[in-house]
C-alpha cells in the first residue's frame, strides 16, 4: 500500500486545463451550506494549481440524485462559496448536461489562473454505471492533466473519478492525486502498512456486518484491536453472555468466534466491553432524556438493551490507547447522538487527544463525534473518506487511487 503517486507537485500546469475532482459533497440546507470542511479541504491543492498558472477546471458529485437532477442539489451554492474563499470568481456552468456546449465555452474563454465548477456530476445518469465511458471522455476532452482530490470518492470506479484517466493518458496528459489525497494515502497507508508500533486499532459502530474484512486485515496488522458500538455484542454473545435486547447479527457469531480464535493464535489483544450501559427502551428522538443502567456484561438484564461502553470498559480502552505509538480509530463506542449514551465515545476520543502516538480517524460517524466533541485539533488526521478510508482498511485497492499515474 506505499502508494508512490504522482502528486501535484510532479505536474507542470502552466497554461493547461486542468480537471479536478474534488469532493464538494457538502450538506444543504434550504440552498445554504451548513459545514464547509470539504470546501475548505480542496483549496490548498486548487490554490497551487491556480498559482502556477492553471485553467482550473473543478468537478464533484453532490448528494445521491436519485430522481434526476434537480436544483436542490445543484453546485451553484459551492461556487459561490468557493468565490469567497479563492477571491476570484469561480464560474459556475450551470448545464445539467456538465460536459455539454457551456462547459466547452467557458474553458475555452479561460486565462491562466482562472477557475470553473462544473455542474453536479451525478447530473449525468452514467456518472455511477459501468457504461460511463462516453461521459468519461468527454470530461477528458475539457482538460489536459487531471488530479483527483476527492478520496471520499476514491473507492468507487466512476467516470470522473478512474474512469476519465483512460482517456487523458492516451492523449499524452498526465493523471496525479491532490494534496487531500496524498495525506490520506500517507497516513492511512503508513498505518497499515508501516505503522511504529504498539499499534492499536479500534472498531465501534453497530453492525459487524460492516467491518468483516475490516477486522480480519487489522488483526494482521495491529498489536491491539479495541471493539466497541453496536457490533460489541455480537461478539459477547458469541463468548456465551446474555446480551438482554443489544443489537446483534446471529447470523455472524461463527464470524466473531473465527476472529477471536485468529486473535488468540497470532498472539494479538482482542478487547471487549466488560461492563455496558444500558437502556429500557430507544430514546425517540434520538436526544432524548433517558435513563441508563450500568452493568456488567455477565450480568446484562434480559430485557435491557445495551447502548454504550461503561466506565470500567471506558477506562481499559484508555489504558490500551495510552501505551500506543499508532491508533487508527473507525467507528464510535456507543450511540454518541444521545449525550447522556455519548461517554463512551467521549473517553476514547479524549484518551487519543491525550495520547502522543499518531491519532487516525477513518472518517464518517468517528470523525463526526470527535470534531462535534471538540477534540478535532489535537488528531494527527481526520479522514475524509467514511467508505474509503473502510475499504483502505480492508486492505483493499481504491479505484481513484490505482488509476493516478506512478512517479
Amino acid at each position: 500500500m506505499a502508494l508512490n503517486k504522482k502528486s501535484v507537485d510532479d505536474i507542470q500546469v502552466k497554461g493547461k486545463r486542468v480537471l479536478v475532482r474534488c469532493d464538494f459533497n457538502v450538506p444543504l440546507k434550504e440552498g445554504a451550506i451548513t459545514d464547509e470542511t470539504r470546501i475548505k479541504a480542496a483549496l490548498p491543492t486548487i490554490q497551487k494549481l491556480i498559482d502556477e498558472g492553471g485553467k482550473v477546471i473543478l468537478c464533484s458529485h453532490l448528494g445521491k440524485v436519485k430522481n434526476g437532477p434537480n436544483e436542490g442539489e445543484s453546485l451553484a451554492p459551492v461556487a459561490k462559496s468557493l468565490s469567497e474563499k479563492l477571491g476570484k470568481e469561480v464560474v459556475f456552468v450551470s448545464d445539467y448536461n456538465v460536459t455539454g456546449e457551456a462547459a466547452t465555452a467557458a474553458v475555452n474563454a479561460m486565462n491562466e489562473g482562472d477557475v470553473v465548477l462544473l455542474q453536479n456530476t451525478r447530473f449525468r445518469g452514467s456518472e455511477e454505471t459501468k457504461n460511463g465511458e462516453e461521459f468519461s471522455k468527454e470530461l477528458a476532452d475539457l482538460a489536459d492533466v487531471y488530479v483527483c482530490d476527492a478520496f471520499g470518492s476514491s473507492h468507487r470506479a466512476h467516470a470522473s473519478v478512474a474512469g476519465v484517466t483512460k482517456f487523458i493518458t492516451e492523449k499524452g496528459g498526465e493523471n496525479a492525486v491532490g494534496y487531500l489525497m496524498q495525506k490520506e494515502i500517507d497516513f492511512l497507508g503508513n498505518a497499515v502498512e508501516n505503522p511504529v508500533r504498539p499499534f492499536v486499532a479500534i472498531l465501534g459502530g453497530a453492525k459487524v456486518a460492516d467491518k468483516l474484512n475490516v477486522i480480519s486485515n487489522l488483526l494482521e496488522k495491529c498489536d491491539t484491536l479495541i471493539i466497541g458500538g453496536g457490533m460489541a455484542y455480537t461478539f459477547l454473545k458469541a463468548k456465551g453472555y446474555e446480551i438482554g435486547k443489544s443489537l446483534v447479527d446471529d447470523t455472524k457469531l461463527d464470524y466473531c468466534k473465527e476472529m477471536l480464535e485468529k486473535a488468540e493464535k497470532l498472539g494479538k489483544k482482542l478487547l471487549l466491553p466488560v461492563d455496558s450501559v444500558t437502556i429500557a427502551d430507544f430514546p425517540n428522538p434520538i436526544d432524548a432524556p433517558v435513563e441508563v443502567q450500568n452493568c456488567d456484561v455477565a450480568d446484562m438484564p434480559a430485557d435491557r438493551e445495551g447502548c454504550d461502553i461503561g466506565p470500567k470498559t471506558a477506562q481499559m480502552y484508555a489504558d490500551a490507547v495510552k501505551s500506543a505509538k499508532t491508533v487508527v480509530w473507525n467507528g464510535p463506542m456507543g450511540v454518541f447522538e444521545n449525550p447522556t449514551l455519548a461517554a463512551g465515545t467521549i473517553a476514547v476520543a479524549k484518551a487519543l487527544a491525550e495520547t502522543d502516538a499518531t491519532t487516525i480517524i477513518g472518517g464518517g460517524d468517528s470523525a463526526a463525534a470527535v470534531n462535534q466533541l471538540g477534540f478535532g485539533d489535537k488528531m494527527s488526521h481526520i479522514s475524509t473518506g467514511g467508505g474509503a478510508s473502510l475499504e483502505f482498511l480492508e486492505g483493499r485497492e481504491l479505484p481513484g487511487v490505482v488509476a493516478a499515474d506512478d512517479k
